[in-house]
């Protein structure tokens, strides 16, 4: 009696069995997704944690599938904050500028801008972490609804509270999926970081432990000297290359990066100020800086940060014996042409020997090389009543065979050329 059989069967054992083998995959599926984090340097991501902090818009660059979404996942979470992603390619612009309502009587009340969902999610939070993903596939007239959100943190009638920040991340267009160039005053609003993975720290989160993002430590003692700093450094940068205040590039996909303006002058400032605040290293501060104004610009305004630290020509010359000199050859360099220069604008017998003190200083304790061209200056500027030092002899010998190095390096190197 096959059907008597049947019938005795329960019909929901099947289900009641795939729901179980279910349950054990959600399981495993649990403990992989069990990760723990370590305190560990990761330049780039103290970067963007420091330009998040600093309440700045931030541009993540990488190829696909290098751990960008996953870092800000991290982030989020390390920072205690809720995480709201919004693809920007799926979105109409409306999505950003907002969707007009018609009330009762649009004469008298106009017409109200509604916002999305998630934004009014985020201004009931009171904060949170903005990621705005494939910037880049996103076509100009959704950039172009971007740009209010980015710089003004509005959507519609609503205004983003300032617990909520904000960061995107975007692939280059030659690996983006109908990619586009990112608009120039929409790129402008953003800290651009190069964002690239590092073998150990992959290995090291497949394994179930990532690095530990934390907020920077600022020191409430240096705020006021920091934001002092930081208004020097830029604002007699400026003023020596009043060039590079506005300078808009010239290539469609440079102006898609970053590029110096009024704009990003102003967010440099702020990040400088965190990045002295916070202690942070000159690594950090040229990711920053670099993804403000761009490559050129960065590297110049860092050169100038560089040599507001050098000590003053003229307590070294009062002092050359005691006189504490730069490690790195390009500041030693720069610290003994300002020697010089102070010995011209006002020479002096005491001062010509004082400087003669320091450059043999220099040489014993660095390459000579760095005294080759300070030295010949500062021989020029003796007077017929001055008497040579001795320090001059010794001087000139170690010259001498910083000559005789280089000329045979460069016969090496050009013997070297016409072989290949």
């Amino acid at each position: 009696m096959p059907s008597c059989v049947s019938a005795a069967l329960p019909t929901d054992a099947p289900e009641a069995l795939d729901a179980s083998r279910l349950a054990v995959a959600d399981a495993l599926l649990d403990l992989l997704r069990d990760t723990t984090t370590e305190p560990r340097t990761d330049t780039q991501l103290e970067a963007l944690t420091l330009a998040v902090t600093a309440d700045l818009p931030v541009l993540l660059w990488g190829e696909p599938g290098i751990g960008k979404t996953a870092a800000l996942n991290q982030l989020a979470a390390a920072l205690e904050l809720p995480l709201t992603t919004v693809i920007a390619s799926v979105h109409e612009p409306s999505d950003f500028a907002g969707l007009p309502v018609v009330g009762d009587d649009p004469a008298v009340q106009g017409v109200p801008m509604a916002p999305p969902d998630w934004a009014v999610r985020l201004v009931r939070a009171g904060r949170g972490l903005l990621f705005l993903d494939e910037l880049s596939t996103a076509p100009p007239a959704v950039q172009a609804a971007l740009l209010r959100l980015v710089l003004e943190r509005r959507i519609g009638a609503l205004r983003l509270p300032p617990g909520v920040r904000i960061v995107a991340a975007a692939n280059p267009r030659s690996s983006a999926a109908d990619g586009w160039e990112l608009s120039p005053p929409l790129a402008n609003r953003f800290v651009h970081l190069q964002w690239a993975h590092d073998p150990d720290v992959v290995v090291r989160g497949l394994g179930g432990t990532w690095p530990l993002a934390t907020l920077p430590r600022l020191d409430p003692q240096r705020l006021p000297e920091a934001v002092d700093f930081a208004r020097r450094a830029v604002c007699g940068f400026l003023t020596a290359r009043p060039g590079l205040v506005h300078r808009l590039p010239g290539g469609e996909s440079r102006r898609g990066g970053a590029w110096p303006s009024p704009r990003s002058w102003e967010a440099t400032v702020r990040l400088v100020a965190f990045a002295t605040a916070a202690g942070s290293s000159r690594d950090v501060l040229a990711l920053l800086v670099r993804g403000t104004v761009g490559d050129g610009p960065g590297l110049e305004l860092l050169a100038s940060l560089d040599r507001m630290d050098l000590p003053d020509p003229e307590q070294l010359l009062a002092d050359p014996r005691a006189a504490e000199l730069p490690e790195r050859g390009d500041l030693r360099q720069a610290v003994l042409d300002g020697v010089v220069a102070a010995v011209r604008n006002r020479p002096d017998r005491a001062r010509w020997d004082a400087a003669w003190t320091l450059l043999v200083r220099a040489m014993e304790s660095g390459a000579p090389d760095v005294v080759v061209v300070p030295a010949t200056t500062l021989a020029a500027l003796r007077r017929d009543d001055w008497d040579v030092p001795t320090a001059i002899e010794r001087l000139g010998a170690a010259m001498a065979l910083s000559r005789r190095a280089d000329e045979a390096a460069r016969k090496a190197s050009l013997t070297g050329g016409g072989r290949r």
